[in-house]
């Protein structure tokens, strides 16, 4: 199966990538290396998926997009089998700083693809949604039949956006599309804007942990080998009317641990993991930001068999190995 992965660079797409290959798939890899954060790490990755055994199969493109004939032309070329779209404008806090930025990514750039999925008609397009779009809700778990219509930033608009764009081109034009809403995702090679960087960084360094909330903060994290089995089984099992018994190939899924932590054991897992307790400066809550969230994954289950259920301990202590190796 020939696969048209975007945000191949990125944390999740690094290690989709890698998941598609040793399955023995063909995976065209599309990113536009932007400087949100460090190219190198991003440069890393990509090394990574070059390193792999079936690397002969990966096909790397840059490209912005956002920039339209560029993505017509690159599903014409390549025509894929199946599409998994996890490039994006991520970060709720940086919405704030730099909101044209999510525009062009997440509306334009999802609005080509799209076109590009309209042009080629493939298999299935599979595309990251978040948690996020839960907003201020406070009825836990979070489930997909919850209402998503008060979000708390404009990151979050762009995926409910996204939702809603992906439902009307499965009901126009019959391209089956799934939603992934991701909860916290951690894990080796992840981003350095993220919790887990960011407090890593601060206990080697031996500076204080920001804590906002005040540290009344709980996240469904979720390692990412456990978000790729996820990714890769609903990528295998696209909604389709006949199955459905209904008019539109569309489907919505969380994918989280379904085992909300509060935030400040999470920070005493990593302070273990690297040997070192430091201070924590707590903050009131920031702008966007939301006080819990918990994945409902009944759905998940019952669609592809498969619910993530890695342990927090297990997976910090993997982060945290992977951390030194790279960056100590």
């Amino acid at each position: 199966m020939k696969v048209l992965l975007t945000g191949a660079a990125g944390f999740i797409g690094l290690h989709t990538a890698l998941a598609l290959l040793s399955r023995g798939d063909l995976v065209v890899g599309v990113d536009n290396l932007n400087d949100y954060y460090d190219i190198s790490l991003k440069e890393a990755r990509l090394k990574a998926i070059l390193a792999h055994p079936n690397a002969d199969n990966f096909k790397f493109v840059r490209l912005d997009l956002a920039e339209r004939e560029a993505t017509e032309k690159l599903f014409a070329d390549e025509k894929p089998d199946t599409v998994v779209h996890l490039a994006a404008q991520a970060g709720v806090r940086y919405s704030l700083e730099n909101p044209h930025a999510y525009i062009s990514s997440n509306i334009v750039g999802f609005t080509n693809i799209l076109e590009g999925c309209r042009a080629i008609q493939p298999q299935h397009l599979v595309y990251a949604s978040s948690s996020s779009v839960y907003g201020g809700n406070t009825k836990l778990p979070f489930s997909e039949a919850d209402p998503v219509d008060k979000p708390v930033s404009l990151y979050a608009a762009t995926k409910k956006a996204n939702e809603l764009m992906a439902y009307t081109y499965s009901h126009l034009y019959g391209i089956p599309t799934t939603g992934l809403r991701f909860f916290t995702v951690y894990g080796p090679w992840g981003r350095p804007d993220m919790a887990p960087f960011l407090f890593a960084d601060a206990i080697l360094n031996r500076k204080p942990i920001r804590v906002f909330n005040h540290g009344d903060m709980m996240r469904d994290f979720t390692y990412i080998d456990d978000i790729v089995e996820g990714v890769i089984r609903v990528l295998d099992k696209p909604a389709t009317p006949l199955v459905e018994n209904i008019s539109v190939p569309y489907k919505l899924f969380n994918i989280g641990n379904n085992q909300p932590e509060k935030l400040l054991d999470f920070i005493g897992y990593l302070e273990n993991a690297f040997g070192v307790k430091v201070e924590k400066e707590f903050l009131p809550m920031q702008a966007g930001d939301v006080k819990a969230t918990f994945a409902d994954t009944s759905a998940l289950d019952a669609w592809v068999g498969f619910k993530p259920n890695t342990n927090l301990k297990v997976g910090v202590e993997k982060f945290v190995a992977w951390y030194q190796s790279y960056y100590c």
